[in-house]
């Protein structure tokens, strides 16, 4: 069944090229860093038991999020130092993914965040 609305705000989503990157590949700009091969890419378990598709760029900002937007104590940190490295990603490519244009995000990062909300809310 194909996922029709956002896991977090339930807005109609589109489909839209995305860059290999869970957090930024929706970004138009990021298409073309990817294009350009600006950035590597790789698999990490970002928080207990979750996974996210990273640019080296994403993983290191991952720690500007506040950690309350996943379901986590104020001041819990998040940061790439407490990523776990699962694979490079080897060949990536540009792909197709869902997109919701009031959460400015693809899916991929919107199903993590609710996982990750899920997760931390028991």
């Amino acid at each position: 069944m194909l996922t029709e609305q956002c896991p977090l705000c339930f807005s109609v989503l589109e489909t839209r090229e995305v860059a290999p990157c869970d957090d930024c590949g929706a970004d138009p700009t990021e298409l073309d860093h990817f294009r350009l091969d600006e950035h590597t890419y790789q698999r990490l378990e970002v928080l207990a038991g979750l996974e996210l598709d990273l640019c080296n760029f994403c993983m290191v900002d991952f720690g500007s999020y506040d950690p309350t937007y996943f379901g986590l104590a104020p001041g819990t940190r998040i940061g790439f130092e407490r990523m776990r490295l699962v694979r490079d990603i080897s060949a990536p490519a540009i792909g197709k993914d869902k997109y919701c244009p009031d959460c400015r995000r693809r899916l991929a990062f919107l199903k993590f965040v609710a996982a990750a909300r899920d997760l931390h809310s028991q």
